[in-house]
């Protein structure tokens, strides 16, 4: 069964691609690339969101998170060449402590929708056109 790169539920998400030039390309060569994409990520994101934080987590296997504020995290998720960058309302014990004493979930929302335009921008070069049945995804690259 094939499928498509992860992002967490309910996430703002935009998609790219990390590339190697070379056919001969190794994995140090993908790990570099992929290190350099993270770091170029983590400097585009708190530029255009100054609340964003440095913050080096995990959500679940395969979303990385990069940089995280009161309401959301930021971050990456990688499968074969195709990026998720996305930004998600966070789900960690202390984001939902905090909500219990005082509703941060509509805050994190409104916040969400305001930044959707301008993250899409920023980040996405790819549309997500769907999914076939065995999960894999199909994507058109943006007109320039």
């Amino acid at each position: 069964m094939g499928r498509s790169v992860s992002y967490p539920s309910g996430a703002l998400v935009a998609f790219t691609t990390v590339e190697v030039d070379d056919d001969d390309a190794n994995e140090r060569d993908l790990d570099f690339e992929y290190e350099w994409l993270r770091e170029d990520l983590r400097t585009r994101a708190a530029a255009a969101f100054p609340s964003l934080g440095d913050h080096d987590g995990w959500r679940g296997r395969e979303d990385r998170i990069l940089l995280r504020n009161t309401f959301a995290d930021f971050g990456v998720s990688v499968y074969g060449g195709l990026v998720a960058v996305w930004i998600a309302e966070r789900d960690d014990g202390a984001y939902w402590d905090a909500e219990w004493r005082t509703a941060r979930s509509p805050r994190a929302q409104h916040w969400l929708s305001q930044i959707a335009p301008r993250f899409d921008a920023l980040f996405g070069d790819y549309d997500c056109l769907g999914h076939m049945s065995n999960g894999e995804g199909v994507y058109r690259r943006r007109a320039a």
